[in-house]
């Protein structure tokens, strides 16, 4: 009852819909922008000079291409389109091309996109293959295709390493805005109940444990549901988009990072939860507390401070110690799965690591979280803390 009404209470928020909401919203607002400066681009047409012979028009249809291509017999004629604006550049393929010589590009003001240019390029490469079998042709055209595998076969990068090893860092920035937004309504919700007394009408209705317990999993509901709404919201733009940009095309779901985050970020959620509960419990007024959470969330954030390291030794002993301490576990993690492979000796103590220090924070918020309660009006000293969990 307890984890549904934080639930509801704090989904109605306007910041935490705004800030979930945002997200999607800029998305799309970002790609709207990038169909409408796309659609405002005019078709740009190639013109080229094949002094070599090597381009076989017929043979090479240019239905795959988005740059219309136009042959012309001589250079002069070809000028003579560029500068009555029939082209917006043209390529001259010198007769010694096969030999080492350089292709020209010849154009007035500025020089045709990087697409377009692409396009020409691989129009060249499929008229040098254009004589060798179809499935040869498409092989050199398309270029290799590099997997890459742990030793033991358990890990595979995508072909896009720029995606692979983006994904990781954009995992990790989800859990820090999720979390750190989330522990923070907790920490408001705490000290402002303890401070207006309410606090202590419902102690008298269930226990300080479920109590505790019920608003952490609102909340870690509430996150989930965040990340959630995001993660849709990101898949939804790189499948549209994916049929327009090139760079967004053969991604492929990590479903191992995915089971990886969810593992250790139910964890490590309950850890921050217990933190700002006991933060909450102890001081007297919303604004306190919100200065020492702020030392606290460093602890979470530590790796992204010691990141050039991580990225230069990824299996370093720094990178091993943050990966074993509770509150790093999760960053550190899922860094070092965009770096390259972690041990299994390492991603199971971590977790367990992880689990325990939770549990014990849960079990250490409550007995802060009932001493406070007998305090109102009164802020614990760090003496008093030790004497209460000494239970004295």
């Amino acid at each position: 009852i307890m984890a549904q009404h934080e639930y509801v209470r704090l989904g109605r928020r306007r910041s935490f819909l705004l800030s979930t909401l945002g997200v999607p919203l800029l998305i799309a607002l970002a790609m709207g922008l990038g169909f409408l400066l796309g659609a405002n681009n005019e078709a740009t047409t190639l013109g080229y000079v094949d002094q070599a012979q090597i381009l076989n028009v017929t043979a090479q249809p240019q239905d795959d291409f988005a740059t219309s291509m136009i042959a012309f017999d001589t250079a002069d004629a070809a000028r003579a389109a560029l500068e009555s604006d029939q082209i917006d550049a043209y390529y001259v393929v010198p007769a010694d091309y096969a030999r080492g010589g350089q292709v020209q590009l010849v154009y007035v003001d500025e020089a045709p996109s990087r697409s377009a240019q692409g396009d020409f390029r691989r129009w060249l490469r499929a008229g040098l293959v254009q004589d060798l079998s179809s499935a040869t042709q498409a092989r050199l055209v398309n270029g290799s295709e590099l997997a890459v595998r742990s030793a033991d076969g358990s890990r595979s990068l995508s072909t896009n390493p720029i995606i692979a090893f983006l994904l990781p860092f954009l995992a990790a920035m989800l859990f820090i805005v999720a979390v750190m937004t989330s522990a923070g309504y907790l920490l408001q919700v705490v000290a402002e109940e303890k401070e207006n007394r309410t606090m202590e009408m419902l102690v008298t209705t269930m226990r300080p444990i479920d109590l505790i317990a019920g608003k952490a999993l609102g909340l870690m509901g509430l996150a989930l549901t965040q990340i959630a709404i995001w993660s849709v919201a990101i898949v939804v733009a790189v499948m549209v988009g994916g049929r327009f940009w090139p760079f967004l095309q053969g991604i492929s779901v990590p479903w191992q990072l995915i089971g990886v985050v969810l593992i250790f970020f139910l964890p490590s959620y309950a850890l921050v939860a217990g933190m700002m509960t006991a933060v909450g419990a102890a001081v007297t007024e919303v604004r306190q507390g919100q200065q020492v959470a702020g030392m606290f969330n460093m602890l979470f954030v530590l790796p992204l401070f010691v990141l050039p390291a991580l990225i230069e030794a990824p299996e370093s002993a720094v990178a091993t110690g943050l990966t074993l301490f509770p509150s790093t576990a999760f960053i550190t993690v899922t860094l070092r799965w965009a770096l390259g492979t972690i041990p299994a000796w390492q991603m199971l103590a971590s977790w367990l690591i992880l689990v325990a220090s939770a549990t014990g924070t849960i079990w250490l918020a409550t007995k802060i979280f009932r001493a406070g309660m007998l305090r109102y009006g009164q802020a614990l000293t760090l003496k008093g803390i030790v004497a209460t969990l000494q239970g004295r």
